[in-house]
């Protein structure tokens, strides 16, 4: 007989489901990309564009940023590039100016003597300088090191034909040459977090994020949204379109404009980066509290679908943790049930696992080629054995030695706790994943982390950072905006 405890852990371990239902709802409204999108409603716009480049310490890469964006298929007349330099201690000015001198239409250093209070203080500064002007029709915000590809800026522009929409934002691709590792994970995460998932959104009307390194916006959308980027939070461009949407014009994912970024080529600098992207959620998810789950004051932002996908990430660690515990409370009250729910989810785990990679990889070819075999890792070795397992139910039971319905109490040891850690492994990859980081940070061998990370998983690293930001948020730790270095190793491929 089932107890109220019992049910709770029955609940607890549904909740584990959320993240793989919302998955697949997105991944499914992809396919009704190509009937409901935007592409109908563009034409050939060329506005004057003031493209904004925040630059702190940036000398090796920002010369060859300029110099992409004046190679772009652009009228150069319509183009100037503000670079606000935040303080820098490099030779950024120097190559900034020099850049001025060759191209005194087009190039502008922008210094700010007092530097470090973050990415939007900084832009700011240049939006104050350009918003001061008439001639700008629209801003381009990207960072210091992305290349845009020859046509990506005609591709976003040509949204803002239609008036209802106020910014548009690109494909951010991982360009790092040679690459590594870890940075091949980031290039097949960036095809699920992206090139799919923003393309749902397109078809919910309700874009969760501007890229911060390409987001453009109509001179009419930064002036309605107060002419300015939030302050208060790491995820200035989260907050900038939250308040574009609410304010009534549309954000929209333009998929085939790409732009290039070289991304974090170690745990510790992607700690570094998705922590302050982990604590923007956290924020935003608190100063927009008032939206979610209610349509009539979030609009499209505050549908149940969106509502969903968000909470889906941002609450990923505390479902997985739940889950682990359902199911150790049943090990010892339900045996039988336990078992029958574990296999269930894993069931469910092998039909997302398949649907999601198989799909990202067929969206992007091109990152599939390098980056194949990290979308297989994804999940870790552990997790992806398990799944390997659940595609054969039958295999499940006898891989612990027993068969359905046999009692707890006839198990062995061995599968006694065979069966225990695989309850409790949705939990316990997100502390492997956290060696790993230790084990990058405190420079121990490479090998090691690298290990670490291929047993847990690199999408369990990315939900032990989210937890880690409650923690920063409770904490009340300083808005510190982390800079991750770059070396200007960024290429784009074709």
């Amino acid at each position: 007989m089932l107890t109220i405890l019992n049910y709770i852990a029955i609940f607890f371990v549904l909740l584990g489901t959320i993240p793989l239902w919302a998955s697949l709802y997105q991944f499914f409204l992809i396919g009704l990309h190509g009937i409901k999108n935007h592409y109908g409603s563009t034409g050939a716009y060329l506005p004057n564009v003031a493209i904004i480049v925040p630059a702190w310490n940036e000398g090796d890469v920002i010369g060859n940023t300029i110099e992409h964006l004046l190679s772009m298929d652009y009228p150069k007349h319509a183009l100037r590039v503000y670079v606000v330099d935040d303080a820098s201690t490099d030779h950024t000015p120097d190559v900034v100016k020099a850049k001025h001198a060759e191209y005194p239409d087009n190039v502008f250093h922008l210094r700010r003597e007092k530097g470090g209070e973050g990415k939007a203080h900084t832009l700011n500064h240049g939006i104050n300088v350009i918003l001061g002007e008439k001639w700008a029709e629209a801003i381009l915000i990207i960072d210091a090191d992305v290349l845009f590809e020859k046509e990506t800026l005609r591709l976003m522009t040509r949204h803002l034909t239609d008036k209802t929409v106020g910014s548009v934002t690109a494909y951010i691709k991982e360009g790092s040459a040679p690459g590594n590792f870890i940075s091949k994970f980031i290039a097949f995460e960036y095809i699920t977090a992206q090139a799919a998932s923003r393309r749902a959104q397109n078809v919910m009307g309700s874009l969760a994020c501007l890229a911060g390194g390409a987001q453009l916006h109509s001179r009419e959308n930064l002036l309605a949204i107060g002419g300015r980027i939030d302050t208060s939070s790491l995820a200035e461009d989260t907050f900038t379109t939250f308040k574009t949407q609410l304010n009534g014009r549309k954000a929209i994912f333009d998929g085939n404009a790409v732009v290039w970024a070289e991304e974090p080529g170690s745990i510790e600098s992607l700690w570094k980066q998705r922590l302050r992207w982990a604590r923007g959620n956290v924020q935003v998810t608190k100063a927009f509290k008032n939206i979610w789950l209610n349509k009539k004051n979030g609009k499209n932002l505050g549908s149940i679908g969106f509502s969903l996908i968000w909470f889906a990430i941002v609450l990923m660690p505390v479902f997985m943790i739940l889950s682990s515990v359902g199911l150790i409370w049943l090990y010892f009250s339900d045996f039988a049930l336990s078992w029958t729910l574990f296999k269930q989810f894993w069931i469910l785990n092998v039909f997302a696992y398949l649907f999601i990679t198989i799909y990202s990889l067929i969206i992007d070819k091109q990152t599939a080629k390098k980056a194949w075999l990290q979308g297989i890792l994804f999940p870790g070795i552990i997790s992806l054995t398990t799944i390997v397992l659940s595609c054969f139910p039958g295999t499940m039971d006898h891989f612990i030695h027993f068969v359905n319905g046999m009692q707890h109490e006839q198990l062995g040891l061995t599968a006694k706790i065979l069966v225990l850690f695989m309850y409790a492994w949705l939990a316990i990859c997100m502390l492997v994943a956290y060696l790993a980081y230790l084990s990058d940070k405190h420079k121990k061998p490479y090998w090691l982390s690298l290990t670490l990370i291929l047993i847990s998983g690199f999408g369990p690293l990315l939900c032990v950072i989210t937890l880690y930001s409650y923690i920063m948020e409770y904490k009340k730790a300083e808005l510190k905006w982390d800079k991750t270095i770059k070396s200007g190793k960024v290429v784009i491929s074709k």
